[in-house]
């Protein structure tokens, strides 16, 4: 079972559409977009930095949400720099690293569970039965080429009936590498110790068909003719030895997380697909939304749980947009899939599962060197500005100063955009206050468009005339 890791970091670049946090919200007719720190971003210089950037971002609402977002992310790191808030109070790591305890935790489930399925190691019997669906063998393929004619299909069949009397348990490898035609040959035909699930059906049953050492006639497939031999245990063990644990594994895996799946009665809720996409480009408006999305037997998956599963996909995904335009049933089974991770939660709880003291230790460390990282990048480290400046007021001043330069940089194609993991994005927005005004985002979003036009027609009329003479009058203008 795969289970992403919310320790990726979050590029910062992430889509942030609507914010809570400020007491006073703004009126429909603001000139501000956003409120961080104590600071303001106008609607005239976020407009103005998307309209006459040369990067090639375009003017639209959704790029200046994330503009707006990343000068928010930016000012908020730095107000807590000017107040010397190192970030690493353990309740408020806590609750900002839901996502990366819940994997942590199923992760460890996984291993509680993986110990007690495989009760076996690989043995020459197993083999020889074909134990959790195991096989070795060779192969030499008579290729089809691409597109083949039924002709050239029974040439190719010719060519196979000619070469099968030849081989035998001796000279199998040396055959296959003078007649195979795929990237086994060099290998002798050996395909390795593979799963018959791994295999087109025809090749997996003739393979299953039969005895350790055994060669098989003609096998047609999708890619050609094959001549098989199953290798004998002596000739797989070592690769059978060494694979049969983590094999078994997932097949016995896969079997008790279906059984799970199957036993916990997952119900998704009618409306819950749209409700999903609200929340997915409104989060901070939908952390405490209790509204359920699927019931199953123990418990439900809300808004609220969703999204912060939602918190452990890297940005780069983006989510939130894929959701917008995925159907319906796309985003039921989505659902039906965090409700499982949900179910399996409440088993490691039950089997008193937990965090460990070193995964603990290791999340502090980890949110130790994400703040000094991001102060140092934004060039806002505590001590630089408690040295540079005397009072409170001064070192957020200095402090916002930096952080609105740095956006600045971004957009004039001089600086990247600094990567806030998503969980100190998630600490700061909690404890801090700010906001961000849609009215704002849309009035930017005109002034971005009028200035980016009114810039391409200077860079168009700044351009040298053509070379080429027009034709004036009295030219004769050949027609073709």
């Amino acid at each position: 079972m795969r289970i992403r890791s919310l320790l990726a970091l979050a590029t910062a670049c992430a889509a942030v559409t609507a914010c809570a946090g400020l007491k006073d919200a703004f009126t429909a007719h603001s000139n501000v977009v956003a409120t961080a720190a104590s600071q303001q971003l106008t609607v005239e210089r976020l407009g103005g930095l998307i309209g006459h950037t040369q990067l090639q971002i375009q003017p639209t609402k959704e790029n200046i949400d994330i503009v707006a977002g990343l000068w928010v992310d930016y000012q908020l790191l730095a107000e807590a720099a000017a107040k010397g808030d190192s970030l690493n109070n353990p309740k408020e790591i806590a609750a900002s690293t839901q996502t990366f305890a819940a994997n942590q935790i199923l992760r460890h489930f996984e291993a509680v569970v993986d110990s007690g399925l495989i009760k076996d190691g690989p043995t020459e019997a197993g083999y020889d039965a074909g134990a959790g669906d195991l096989f070795d063998a060779r192969h030499i393929l008579f290729q089809f080429p691409a597109g083949a004619t039924a002709a050239e299909k029974d040439s190719v069949h010719k060519k196979a009936l000619s070469v099968l009397p030849q081989v035998n348990s001796k000279n199998f490898a040396a055959m296959a590498k003078k007649y195979s035609a795929d990237g086994s040959a060099a290998q002798g035909g050996d395909l390795g110790v593979f799963a018959k699930s791994a295999m087109v059906p025809e090749f997996a049953n003739a393979v299953a068909g039969l005895k350790p050492g055994q060669i098989s006639g003609l096998v047609e497939t999708q890619f050609g003719f094959h001549i098989i031999q199953r290798l004998t245990y002596a000739e797989a063990k070592a690769d059978y030895d060494k694979q049969y644990p983590q094999m078994a594994g997932m097949k016995a895996e896969r079997a008790y997380f279906a059984k799970i799946d199957s036993q916990a009665g997952i119900q998704i809720k009618p409306g819950a697909a749209q409700a999903v996409r609200v929340a997915a480009l409104d989060p901070a408006n939908h952390r405490k939304d209790n509204t359920q999305l699927a019931s199953f037997n123990g418990g439900n998956l809300t808004i609220s749980r969703f999204l912060m599963w939602m918190d452990g996909f890297p940005a780069q995904q983006n989510i939130p947009q894929q959701l917008q335009s995925a159907p319906d049933s796309l985003v039921q089974s989505f659902l039906r899939s965090l409700s499982t991770q949900e179910v399996m939660l409440k088993k490691a709880d039950s089997m008193h599962i937990t965090l460990s003291a070193a995964d603990q230790t290791n999340l502090q460390n980890a949110f130790a060197q994400w703040v000094s990282q991001s102060w140092s990048a934004l060039d806002i480290d505590p001590k630089m500005l408690a040295d540079s400046a005397k009072s409170s007021s001064a070192r957020l001043k200095l402090a916002a100063a930096h952080a609105d330069s740095a956006v600045s940089a971004v957009l004039a194609g001089k600086a990247r955009p600094i990567a806030l993991p998503q969980p100190l994005k998630l600490l700061l927005e909690s404890k801090y206050d700010w906001k961000i005004n849609p009215a704002g985002l849309a009035r930017a979003t005109e002034i971005a468009r009028a200035e980016r036009t009114t810039a391409d027609s200077a860079r168009a009329a700044a351009q040298p005339p053509s070379q080429v003479p027009l034709p004036g009058p009295g030219t004769n203008i050949k027609k073709p």
